[in-house]
């Protein structure tokens, strides 16, 4: 039997009125979120999310966009300070992607599991201190939501209905209780909310 540390795990990701964390397009439609991805809440709550993080836990294809961008950022003396300190962030902590097709990871403190997100999410908890954020990978973040093994949702909530692309919340999840922490709305509508699991 391993024991866990106490490591809480938090996932964050965007969602339309409807639910949707991608617009009709596809994967990389996020034509419904552009206006409010820099709006103060949206950048003080993505501040928020990393603070406590030690790890991040990544699907492949977020793994590569974001190593393809915030790296840059982390350099940019003009970039916004929040952008900045969540770029840095994202580049010094132990990154753990899942993936069935990445061999080896090709960035610093990385390393790739080809494990059920529930099993690499277990192992983490027995080792190490601060939380771990399931960094917007829906792929991760639906499997751990059917397993109950989330700890917190940070959680914007953007005001358009985008009519098609995926649903984070499917039917058939299993009954789970929840209690807002913290909620923020912003002047283009936008909110910033964050909910703790009751058990």
């Amino acid at each position: 039997m391993t024991s866990s540390t106490g490591r809480k795990v938090t996932a964050n990701l965007s969602l339309t009125l409807d639910g949707r964390y991608n617009g009709p397009g596809g994967p990389n439609d996020f034509g419904p979120f552009a206006p409010y991805v820099t709006t103060d809440v949206a950048r003080d709550h993505m501040t928020r999310i990393w603070e406590d993080a030690t790890t991040a836990l990544l699907g492949r294809l977020n793994a590569e966009g974001f190593m393809g961008y915030w790296p840059s950022v982390a350099q940019d003396d003009n970039a916004d300070p929040r952008d900045r300190g969540y770029a840095t962030w994202l580049v010094g902590t132990e990154k753990v992607v899942l993936s069935t097709t990445l061999a080896q990871a090709p960035w610093d403190r990385t390393r790739v599991v080809n494990a059920p997100a529930a099993d690499v999410v277990a192992d983490l908890k027995t080792t190490g201190d601060g939380d771990i954020l399931v960094n917007s990978s829906a792929s991760i973040i639906k499997p751990l939501l059917s397993a109950d093994l989330l700890d917190r949702l940070y959680l914007m909530i953007f005001p358009e209905i985008a009519g098609g692309g995926q649903r984070l919340f499917d039917d058939g999840l299993p009954a789970t209780k929840w209690t807002l922490t913290h909620q923020e709305t912003g002047e283009l509508g936008e909110m910033a909310m964050v909910y703790d699991r009751v058990r």
